[in-house]
């Protein structure tokens, strides 16, 4: 076979050795649950709610490809369309196996619509997905919630509620905050806002246990550990890379629109191959490099 033909099989190549990595780990226990997203602006005031918005956009159409259903929860705007955070519930077909991997620090490196200078500034959002039912049983005592009602903000007309329908749920003990405003009924918004925040303990608590038994791995995916930098979007170079995969792809324009696919794919079969690994070596969740 010529050299030239074997490199164009190689990416076919990889795409099945993917597959088959992806089909043999061992079965998530989250699998087919719903989903939560949650995405707030970071560092860079402005920019950062305009990229948050950017994130949230590319998720929706993620999810439109795959026919996901999805449910906005709570919205909070800024100036220039950006968004200060946003909650949905996503639920559909592998919804919970294709974005548990997005948790984390996403850093956009561009030149803000703000900026005279045209300099290169760099921004970060936090994205944290939660499963609807986590693994950990959480005990809401009432003493513990702290329940809040005001009036939902929106982009103005018929949008805007005139009633005090909008929930902020506190935890008490561990100061989790949950705000859900997208029903008119004050109920309803206080008992999606308690399962957002019975999802997000849940969530946490798996990650402390994760990194109490794997503290050395390397790849931190479906925890919701919001303090690490997992990928960066750098639009002047057309460039997206993760950092805990060493992935770039130089499309950034497609994958913010929405074409996910072959991120997610790459860090399922990395998350596969890293289990596998680990459990043909016997070992308790670290993989040699070697």
């Amino acid at each position: 076979m010529a050299a030239a033909e074997i490199v164009e099989l190689e990416p076919a190549l990889q795409e099945a050795e993917d597959q088959l990595l992806t089909a043999l780990r061992p079965a998530d226990p989250h699998e087919g649950e719903p989903v939560y997203l949650e995405i707030r602006a970071g560092t860079g005031g402005d920019e950062a709610a305009l990229f948050a918005a950017d994130l949230y956009r590319m998720y929706l159409r993620y999810a439109e490809t795959r026919r996901w259903r999805v449910e906005e929860l709570s919205r909070h705007e800024t100036g220039l369309q950006g968004l200060k955070e946003v909650i949905c519930r996503l639920s559909g077909d592998d919804a919970w196996g294709r974005l548990k991997f997005e948790s984390g620090v996403h850093r956009v490196q561009r030149i803000p619509v703000t900026e005279s200078g045209g300099r290169i500034h760099t921004s970060a959002c936090t994205v944290a997905l939660m499963p609807e039912k986590g693994n950990v049983e959480i005990d809401l005592r009432p003493e513990d919630l702290k329940v809040d009602v005001y009036r939902a903000s929106g982009p103005g007309g018929q949008g805007v509620n005139t009633t005090d329908s909008a929930v902020r749920v506190t935890h008490i003990p561990t100061g989790v905050v949950v705000t859900c405003q997208k029903e008119r009924s004050q109920l309803k918004n206080k008992e999606s806002a308690i399962k957002v925040l019975m999802a997000r303990l849940a969530a946490e608590a798996e990650a402390k246990a994760a990194a109490e038994e794997s503290a050395t791995r390397r790849l931190q995916v479906g925890t919701g550990a919001r303090s690490e930098r997992i990928r960066t979007y750098n639009f002047p170079q057309n460039r997206m890379t993760d950092h805990r995969i060493g992935l770039t792809l130089y499309k950034l324009d497609q994958i913010i629109n929405g074409e996910l696919g072959e991120m997610t794919s790459a860090l399922a079969a990395a998350e596969a191959r890293e289990v596998l690994g680990a459990v043909l070596a016997g070992t308790d969740g670290r993989v040699d490099d070697a």
